[in-house]
């Protein structure tokens, strides 16, 4: 019920609307008993009288009624899916704001193939609790109540036999109702686990056709099919118990009110009396039908309602989520900024039980060059990580400009700072389109600058739209050196103080890695910048080279200097820094 309520918060921000619809829903439900009166009094007086005259009257007022509440139920379809739409939109706007200010932490912890089920499908489902369970639910409660005492006014003993099923159909929603919450969760994560199998082998795709897994995983898939079939189908097992039962139910009420009321009926003492009764009788027994109908109606929102719920409280799972720190509060870096940073003595650890950093300390003055070495896991991608405060470091401190940076409100942070990762991402848009992420108001010229200094000109002149031509999803129409020379001109764009690079040239060839190199050459130029390189070209000519080996700094010092230690940075050079083409050199 809790979710439900959370739902139903959202209407509250359009009065004039959720006020037209019930208004409409009223009327429209005061306007249904109008037919079982006029049934009352052609049975009932004109029958018996002949009374021709009244008949045209009787049969237009009955038409008439039928228009007017038709009408009425139009406007409020229009109101309810204006009305449904606008919260639905407010949903998904804010579930998608809110999963923009989640933490790493918590991406690390998602698929996102189940974050998007949350966004489609479950919000999706939500809305069904706001078409069925608002519109229809709310039409169907005032129908009950205004039928129900009509059948009262026109006969008090046979609507309390009328009233009889109705502790039987109570309990039976109940009974499912408590049951069913679980029921659906297992049908939703069924179906969140089975697309996020699928996304993973959409965006693996290639490494499947690659290792000819194409049968193994299609039975991993079937697996997780199946799951959601199994799901799906104990769900409808107990529906199938449970709407016939209330199906039945409700029919005895039918079948006590004809025996009951034909009994009352046939005691009446005279024809004229019975004609009376006649007429009564028929319209108990028309408005009984809308009695018993919106009950019918109900008991089937009340499934579509426990799914909504189900899915309502996976979708609140995510607004419920602690957001990052520092979005929306801290101090803002003064500017210019020089680009100091200090990390001193810094610890974190991703996970409780293992400690990435274990005391960091070292530093970069405004525009030098720090590279940061070691083996895969020694707390190089991490330090970039903490820095632009994608995660938060548990102890020390890190400073920009002799400010903590977790004093500095995150965007005036992000802000000064540029990253160039290993893997570049496009958006499947256009050339134009990917560098305006940085700079949305940038021009034409401003945007061929940028392609300038990052040697990227050249090849997205010739590509057949130029700026407009579409790169595809994650840039797969340009190659890997074409989508990296995009990402360093969209950084080159944003213009920051303090740039990281993160093995920015790992995955290209030589020829194209000295094409990118000296973009990032031009790009680096009075910055503060740190690097991530596997390669000796990359890092030979920073101005601080700091090792790192289990999360310590083992090592620090230009290339020359570490050269000379014969150290662990030595021996990395005679083995993993290195390409062929610069041992001789080293050697010599």
């Amino acid at each position: 019920m809790k979710t439900i309520l959370r739902v139903f918060a959202y209407l509250r921000r359009y009065p004039f609307l959720a006020s037209a619809q019930l208004t409409c829903a009223i009327l429209m439900t005061v306007l249904v008993i109008v037919f079982p009166e006029v049934t009352k009094k052609i049975t009932g007086e004109v029958i018996p009288d002949r009374a021709f005259d009244r008949l045209l009257p009787l049969s237009l007022l009955a038409a008439g009624t039928f228009f007017a509440t038709n009408l009425f139920n139009a406007l409020r379809i229009i109101l309810n899916n204006t009305f449904e739409q606008k919260v639905i939109f407010d949903i998904r706007s804010d579930l998608y704001r809110k999963i923009q200010r989640l933490p790493m932490r918590w991406f690390d912890n998602k698929r996102t193939g189940d974050v998007m089920t949350r966004v489609t499908e479950d919000v999706t489902a939500m809305e069904r609790v706001l078409i069925d369970g608002i519109e229809q639910g709310m039409v169907a409660l005032l129908q009950v109540l205004v039928v129900g005492g009509y059948l009262f006014w026109q006969n008090p003993k046979l609507a309390a036999i009328a009233m009889i099923p109705m502790p039987f159909l109570a309990f039976g929603a109940w009974l499912y109702t408590r049951t069913a919450p679980e029921r659906h969760r297992k049908v939703r994560r069924a179906t969140s686990t089975m697309n996020s199998l699928l996304h993973d082998n959409l965006d693996g795709i290639q490494q499947i056709k690659t290792y000819t897994r194409e049968e193994s995983e299609h039975d991993r898939f079937n697996e997780s099919s199946d799951k959601v079939r199994q799901a799906t189908l104990h769900l409808m097992r107990v529906w199938a118990v449970y709407n016939p039962s209330m199906e039945f139910c409700r029919n005895a009420g039918y079948a006590l009110v004809i025996g009951f009321g034909a009994w009352g009926v046939m005691q009446s003492p005279d024809t004229e009396t019975l004609n009376a009764q006649t007429g009564v009788f028929v319209a108990f027994l028309v408005a009984l039908s809308m009695f018993y109908e919106p009950i019918t109606r109900l008991n089937s929102l009340n499934q579509i309602i426990q799914a909504g719920r189900a899915a309502g409280e996976r979708v609140f799972e995510i607004v419920d989520a602690e957001e990052e720190v520092g979005l929306d509060e801290g101090r803002e870096l003064a500017k210019p900024v020089s680009g100091h940073v200090v990390f001193d003595d810094v610890k974190f650890s991703y996970t409780e039980k293992i400690a990435t950093l274990k005391g960091v300390t070292l530093e970069a003055k405004p525009g030098q060059t720090v590279a940061l070495v070691g083996h895969t896991g020694a707390g190089k991608s991490t330090i970039i990580n903490l820095l632009t405060r994608f995660y938060e470091y548990d102890g020390g401190a890190i400073t920009i400009d002799g400010i903590d940076i977790k004093d500095l409100r995150k965007e005036s942070l992000r802000d000064v700072v540029g990253y160039v990762t290993q893997e570049s991402f496009l958006f499947n848009g256009s050339v134009r389109e990917n560098l305006r992420l940085a700079k949305p108001d940038a021009t034409d010229e401003e945007f061929w600058n940028a392609l300038e200094i990052a040697n990227a000109r050249e090849f997205v002149e010739a590509l057949p739209e130029k700026l407009d031509t579409n790169v595809g999803e994650r840039g797969v129409k340009l190659s890997v050196g074409e989508k990296q020379r995009i990402s360093i001109s969209r950084v080159v764009l944003k213009n920051p103080r303090i740039l990281l690079l993160d093995e920015a040239t790992a995955s290209v060839d030589t020829q194209t890695e000295k094409i990118i190199q000296d973009a990032l050459e031009r790009l680096m130029a009075d910055r503060t910048s740190f690097v991530i390189a596997h390669r000796l070209s990359t890092v030979r000519n920073a101005d601080r080279i700091y090792v790192l080996d289990h999360g310590n700094v083992i090592e620090q010092g230009t290339h020359e200097e570490l050269i000379e230690r014969n150290g662990h940075y030595a021996k990395l050079c005679r083995t993993s820094l290195m390409v062929e083409a610069e041992i001789e050199a080293f050697a010599s």
